[in-house]
């Protein structure tokens, strides 16, 4: 199974949920586009909450310097992202295949060069998981990224929302685009691989079902 994680937005979650998936799964993990805070990548942080050994961790297919949009972070890199150079790792390689945990950058309309944007990195096979967190205007967000996806044809598997519930919020999302919810993950005062492993167990069986 290939799990795209995608957000409503930026800064909503991504990170800590495809921590929570890639332990869930022991799955591996891919962030094609890091943009940024290339010390501290995502990359880096999924690794620093993960407690399983089976995990593998595939280097960006552009790690770029400034924290901006990656179309902007790429030219001042002097360099044009280009899809065709952006290739799926293949596990066959390295060992029996396992669960992907691909993880986008900001949300799906986000411009990777003129012409691309984060949602031509979704392949077919994906499955792809919605991270939306309550803010005012996030119902819209939620449900444009989701319509933006399905008008594509791409399979949306399921949503996550981070933070504190707002259940007006989520029911009405959940009800007018049928997808299932993983969960939830509160508003909790640090993460570290104790809190992570606490979600992946909780997250397990519906991710698994998927």
């Amino acid at each position: 199974m290939k799990l795209f994680i995608t957000g409503i937005g930026t800064d909503v979650g991504k990170t800590i949920a495809s921590a929570i998936l890639t332990e869930a799964l022991e799955a591996d993990y891919w962030k094609p586009v890091q943009a940024g805070d290339l010390e501290h990548s995502d990359s880096y942080k999924v690794q620093q909450y993960i407690s399983n050994t089976k995990s593998i961790f595939f280097p960006n297919a552009y790690a770029l310097n400034t924290p901006a949009s990656p179309h902007l972070a790429a030219e001042l890199d002097g360099i044009v992202i280009d899809l065709k150079t952006i290739k799926e790792p293949n596990p066959d390689s390295y060992r029996e295949k396992n669960h992907l945990v691909i993880e986008g950058a900001g949300g799906v309309f986000v411009p990777l060069n003129d012409e691309d944007c984060v949602i031509d990195l979704i392949q077919p096979d994906y499955k792809v998981i919605v991270v939306s967190r309550h803010y005012l205007g996030s119902i819209n967000h939620t449900l444009l990224t989701i319509e933006a996806l399905k008008n594509r044809k791409l399979n949306v598997a399921g949503i996550i929302f981070n933070g504190d519930e707002n259940k007006a919020s989520e029911e009405i999302i959940l009800k007018k685009t049928g997808l299932k919810m993983i969960g939830r993950i509160d508003n909790e005062p640090y993460f570290d691989q104790n809190v992570v492993r606490y979600y992946a167990d909780l997250f397990r069986d519906k991710l698994l079902s998927l």
